[in-house]
Order: C-alpha cells, then sequence, then structure tokens
C-alpha cells in the first residue's frame, strides 16, 4: 500500500496469543488489502515462527516479519533456519527482525548481560544475514561463534532480509554497517530524522552499503466514543513507558518521560503525534508524514485497542485506515 510517494504501510499483531486462530482476521487483511506485510513481535505463548507456519497451513501465505525477537533465545544458525523455512512454507519475502534483549532477560538466559550489547548485536546480525544469503560463516566473536552455511536452496526462493529494533545512534550505526533494515518502535519522528537516520547513513557508509530501510511500528487508535487515549497507549504500552532505556529515548527527543510515570509519558506520546488518533483521515496524515520524514514501512500496530476492546475492534479500525488509505473510505 502506498500511503505516499515513497513509502508502504503494514500491520502489526501486538500481542502473543493464547488461540492461534487470533491471527488470522489480522492476516487476511494483508492477503486482502494492499497492506504489505504481516508483523509479530517474540511470542512465548505460540512460538511467532510457527504461527507464521500455521497462517501458511491455514492458506494465509502473506509476506511476514519480526519486530522483534530476542537475539538469546536462538543461535544464529538456527534462527536463520527459521527466518528461511517461514519464507519457504509461505512463498514470500521475510524480514526477521532481532534485539538483545533486557539486560535482565540477557543474564536469565546467559548467566551475565552482555557487557557490549553493540557487539553481540553485530556478530549476530552479520552471521545470520549471511546464512540466509547463501554464505558460509567462520567467525569468532566475543559472544557468537559459527562455522557453517546452510544447504543451498533453488533460484528464485523468496528473500529473507536481516533487521534490528533501534533506539539509539549506537544500534542505528551497527544496523547501517551489517543489516538490511532498523526498525523503531513508537518513536519521535524528530528522533527518527536527527539523530536515527544520520546514525544510520553513517554505518551504512562505513559497512560500504546502501542504507538499511527505516520500518517504523507506530501505535494508532481510530478516535470513538468512549475511548480515551491514553488508556488505549497504557494497555500496550505501560511496560515500555516504565523502562530507563525508552524513556531516556523520548527524552532524548523532546517528551518528558519518566519511567515513575508512565501516565504522564502517554500524555507526552500523544500530545507530540507520536501515537496517532484521531479520523482515519487524520491518521492517514500521520502515516504520511512518517514517510515525508524518511521512514520506508509504517507499521500499525492497534495493541491497545486490541487489549482494551478485543480483535474485532482493532481490526474496525485497521479496515477504516486502510480504506481511506486506499480512497475507499
Amino acid at each position: 500500500m502506498t500511503a505516499s510517494r515513497r513509502g508502504t504501510v503494514s500491520v502489526f499483531f501486538p500481542i502473543m496469543p493464547v488461540r492461534p486462530d487470533t491471527i488470522e482476521g489480522f492476516a487476511g487483511l494483508v492477503r486482502d488489502t494492499s497492506l504489505s506485510r504481516l508483523w509479530m513481535g517474540q511470542s512465548l505463548s505460540y512460538d511467532t515462527y510457527h504461527l507464521y507456519a500455521y497462517l501458511a497451513g491455514r492458506g494465509l501465505r502473506v509476506p511476514t516479519g519480526t519486530a522483534v525477537t530476542v537475539m538469546g533465545l536462538r543461535h544464529p544458525y538456527e534462527a536463520a533456519v527459521q527466518a528461511r523455512s517461514v519464507a519457504l512454507l509461505t512463498g514470500q519475502p521475510m524480514t526477521v527482525g532481532f534485539g538483545p534483549g533486557s539486560p535482565e532477560m540477557v543474564a536469565s538466559l546467559r548467566g551475565s548481560g552482555y557487557e557490549s550489547p553493540l557487539t553481540a548485536s553485530r556478530e549476530y546480525l552479520s552471521m545470520v544475514r549471511s546464512l540466509v544469503r547463501g554464505e558460509a560463516v567462520r567467525e569468532s566473536g566475543k559472544y557468537h561463534f559459527l562455522e557453517g552455511a546452510l544447504p543451498p536452496l533453488p533460484s528464485g526462493h523468496p528473500e529473507v532480509t536481516v533487521a534490528a529494533g533501534v533506539l539509539r545512534a549506537g544500534m542505528a550505526r551497527v544496523v547501517g554497517e551489517v543489516a538490511d533494515a532498523a526498525i523503531t518502535w513508537l518513536t519521535p519522528l524528530t528522533h527518527i530524522q536527527d539523530v536515527l537516520l544520520p546514525a544510520l547513513r553513517e554505518g551504512a557508509e562505513n559497512g560500504g552499503q546502501d542504507v538499511p530501510r527505516v520500518v517504523s511500528m507506530v501505535h494508532f487508535a481510530v478516535a470513538r466514543p468512549g475511548r480515551d487515549p491514553r488508556r488505549t497507549i497504557l494497555a500496550a504500552n505501560r511496560d515500555h513507558l516504565s523502562t530507563r532505556h525508552y524513556t531516556a529515548m523520548l527524552r532524548s527527543a523532546g517528551l518528558a518521560a519518566d519511567p515513575a510515570d508512565p501516565e504522564a509519558g502517554a500524555g507526552e506520546l500523544l500530545s507530540s503525534g507520536t501515537f496517532l488518533t484521531g479520523s482515519p483521515a487524520e491518521i492517514a496524515e500521520g502515516i504520511a508524514a512518517y514517510h515525508r520524514a524518511g521512514v520506508d514501512e509504517v507499521v500499525l500496530s492497534p495493541g491497545g485497542v486490541l487489549l482494551r476492546e478485543g480483535p474485532e475492534e482493532a481490526l474496525r479500525d485497521l479496515r477504516d485506515v486502510v480504506a481511506e488509505l486506499e480512497g475507499t473510505g
């Protein structure tokens, strides 16, 4: 779907489902409209990759993405196998996104956190990217070791591209050097324009490659009677607004975010336009602003609506915005 001359629009399924069929309506929306891709995050109920395989088995074969899965849960080789398997099962391209995870989660998996999350990410991303490109890997890094390659596939198989979640300039430079896409989460446009894009370009120059595309997870809710947008924001993002690393990013972008006061942080996301709300036409204009700022793919997340009101209301919001973007609303 083209909401402006340069960008596409996709959808993010924002929860770890208890029943796999919950996601079918979202996959069907991608199949039946010009939405570009279905994204999911880390799921610890049904594994994210297995959910995509389930959808393929149900005949819902759409382009997919992960935003993001935790590096420490899989060796780079296994991660590459899983990502390529999804692309083969769906017959569609996949963007596999990773993140180092919180220091607490890393310590619970490894016994201690990464001394340098950037180094760990650089090693991991480069290994997975080489593998899905059909290249042999011989690397002995500080955190990851690999000697091997994936079995070759026939030409014409669906492409797998590699991405990582990005909050700050340091990770943006790493992505610029060794990955295909940077993924932002509920990030103000000023931070994307002034901090992340310049760092991506710098990393790409250092890595001798094209600038990775920018994929932005954008939370939204259509304004409807009885809805409180702050409550909607908090339903899906209270944890983010309570963490030091996420609120530090918001403060650097000029928002008065404090991990001790997520309610005030929700108000900042709303007043800054980082959380999109209003009529479908107003949300469409907000999407276009992301594209004008240099974002290649806007991924709409109806997370707060889904958690507060259920999947049908979340799909209703998505359909209304899609209809506006397609000129049929």
